[in-house]
């Protein structure tokens, strides 16, 4: 084990997308487990989109000057848990860092099953916070049926691909997805089974989503807000489901956007629209890793990332996942 722990601060607000000079890396010595816990040596850091938010300070946002924290994959190096023992793989939110000291059951540590045949990338993408948002999404917030029609918007990214994979499990009827460029779109009808895909940028996202579903949906999994809630109002069935996840199109930018014109066809259609926070539905990973897992080993669902080699590639990997050069969840595999 290195004698030396690496960090990442930050140490200015963003202003619209985060730079490399936003943050700076700190270096220092690993840090030895108190009674109760446990040091954990990180192999997989997740970066996601929600910790752009967090930077702009405020209640629960990041601090100054500290480490920053997000979901990873470790192993434990020293132990006085009694529930982590030297050598077991742990989940836990203690990232942005090489080490991290944890205990087991505190902010959703705990460890890993190590099913046989599954790569370790998985826990940080379909079976880690990704997959279990679009689980939740999918089978509490939608109720999705098998047969339905669904459209995913940022669908290339990683809770967009783990919801087209579970939906197609679940026996949905057409999956359509919106992404950010050509490949990408290719990338969702060519690898991914999408039965339409369409890049953003081509046209009206009413227009393209409305040629793309001519005859409707019946859910939409939201991960950008803006035009493409506005265009999926319009597109969804009378008693249609929004899983609110995610608002890409504002994280960078005017953070007060005007609301959908069409709101009111809410009502009109009796829609149902609900907001999916993974926190409030971690008594299901349990479930999502058994409903999942055979799949994985016999390879009719794939762990779809993008990673980055090098604990010092991770301001890179969360600059270029907001910028949208991830297929798939953005990872970072430390190195140390």
């Amino acid at each position: 084990m290195t004698d030396t722990a690496r960090y990442v601060h930050l140490t200015a607000r963003p202003t619209g997308f985060p730079t490399a000079a936003d943050f700076t890396y700190v270096e220092g010595p690993v840090p030895s487990p108190a009674a109760g816990t446990a040091v954990v040596e990180n192999l997989l850091l997740s970066v996601d989109p929600y910790h752009r938010g967090l930077m702009d300070g405020g209640e629960g946002g990041f601090a100054l000057g500290a480490p920053l924290e997000g979901r990873a994959v470790g192993r434990v190096v020293a132990s006085r848990d009694p529930g982590l023992a030297e050598g077991d793989l742990v989940f836990h939110r203690g990232g942005w860092r090489t080490h991290a000291v944890v205990a087991s059951g505190v902010d959703g540590t705990r460890r890993l099953r190590n099913w046989q045949g599954v790569p370790l990338e998985a826990y940080l993408s379909i079976l880690g916070g990704t997959g279990l948002t679009a689980y939740a999404a999918l089978t509490r917030t939608a109720r999705f049926e098998k047969g339905e029609d669904l459209f995913v918007s940022a669908a290339a990214g990683g809770v967009g691909t783990a919801t087209a994979h579970i939906a197609r499990l679940l026996g949905a009827g057409r999956i359509v997805g919106s992404a950010g460029s050509p490949a990408k779109v290719r990338h969702l009808t060519e690898r991914l089974g999408f039965d339409a895909a369409f890049d953003y940028h081509d046209g009206p996202v009413g227009e393209q989503l409305a040629a793309a579903a001519p005859d409707g949906i019946d859910v939409y999994v939201d991960n950008v807000g803006g035009d493409h809630l506005e265009a999926a109002i319009d597109a969804l069935r009378e008693f249609g489901r929004i899983a609110w996840v995610g608002a890409l199109s504002m994280y960078n930018g005017d953070r007060s956007p005007a609301a959908p014109r069409n709101l009111f066809e809410v009502v009109h259609k009796s829609l149902r629209m609900e907001g999916v926070l993974v926190r409030h539905h971690t008594n299901l990973q349990d479930e999502l890793e058994e409903f999942l897992v055979p799949h994985l080993r016999n390879g009719s669902v794939t762990v779809d990332v993008t990673v980055m080699d090098g604990f010092d590639r991770t301001v890179d990997a969360f600059v270029g996942m907001l910028h949208g050069e991830n297929t798939g969840k953005m990872l970072v595999r430390t190195g140390v």
